[in-house]
């Protein structure tokens, strides 16, 4: 099993411990949005977001609207994207925007 995370047709982002991006979708979803992979920092107390889906592509965090953390424990903690993994240097923050 695999840390990876989707955000789907609705902007949920939704976390999973899963070997394929497809088996976070409910029935009715889609993944427009892109996915990737995704690690606990514990020294920062908080979940980093790195690299890419095959089946969905790049991620697109523009349109994430809310974050289901049950995934990751149920507990929200600080989201950051590492766009140039592994290289840590660049942390961008992630937030959900309900407009």
């Amino acid at each position: 099993m695999y840390q990876k995370f989707i955000i789907n047709q609705y902007g949920i982002l939704k976390f999973g411990r899963v070997y394929q991006h497809r088996e976070l979708l409910g029935w009715d979803e889609e993944c427009p949005f892109g996915g990737g992979l995704w690690k606990l920092d514990e020294g920062r107390r908080a979940i980093l977001l790195y690299g890419r889906s095959f089946a969905f592509g790049a991620p697109d965090f523009n349109h994430v609207r809310r974050i289901e953390w049950s995934g990751v424990g149920g507990t929200p903690l600080p989201l950051f994207f590492l766009p140039h993994w592994p290289e840590e240097s660049q942390l961008i923050p992630i937030y959900a925007n309900p407009y």
